[in-house]
């Protein structure tokens, strides 16, 4: 079954269950789901669809953080936003996953001393394997502190 299928099944089951905050939260994550796979004009891959998932909450994270202080409202729907899209991402990495991942792109390199110069070769490699799982700017952290 695809992401958006589940997505929708489980918007028609809010809707039975008259929750209106999850099926709001649902039916946005569908349609953006949708529009990709229509920008796209196919299918969407397992990772299509979680960077989608991802994308969503970044921006509602945003839209949290950007919210007035007296807007209590909208943290509230973001809040509940979040946590129906968490239902549908995608497990994240933990550092020490990362950090093997690296190793792991290290000696498939054959980099034994990594110094800033070896970061744009290693970030190349890297990326591609941890994409969707693991949060860029963690990863680029992480990069950081083994360089010597």
């Amino acid at each position: 079954m695809s992401m958006i299928e589940d997505v929708r099944s489980k918007m028609m089951e809010a809707m039975k269950n008259k929750d209106k905050d999850r099926k709001d939260a649902l039916s946005m994550l569908l349609s953006a789901l949708k529009n990709k796979a229509i920008d796209k004009r196919s299918d969407l891959t397992e990772a299509e669809e979680f960077e989608v998932v991802k994308k969503e909450m970044k921006q509602t994270r945003e839209t949290m953080e950007l919210a007035p202080e007296d807007r209590q409202d909208i943290r509230e729907a973001c809040e509940i936003r979040l946590k129906v899209y968490q239902e549908f991402a995608p497990e994240e990495m933990s550092e020490d996953a990362i950090r093997e991942a690296v190793q792991e792109v290290l000696a498939s390199l054959g980099i034994t001393e990594p110094t800033g110069k070896d970061k744009g070769k290693i970030m190349k490699e890297l990326m591609p394997k941890v994409k969707g799982r693991a949060d860029g700017a963690v990863v680029n952290k992480i990069v950081g502190e083994m360089l010597s």
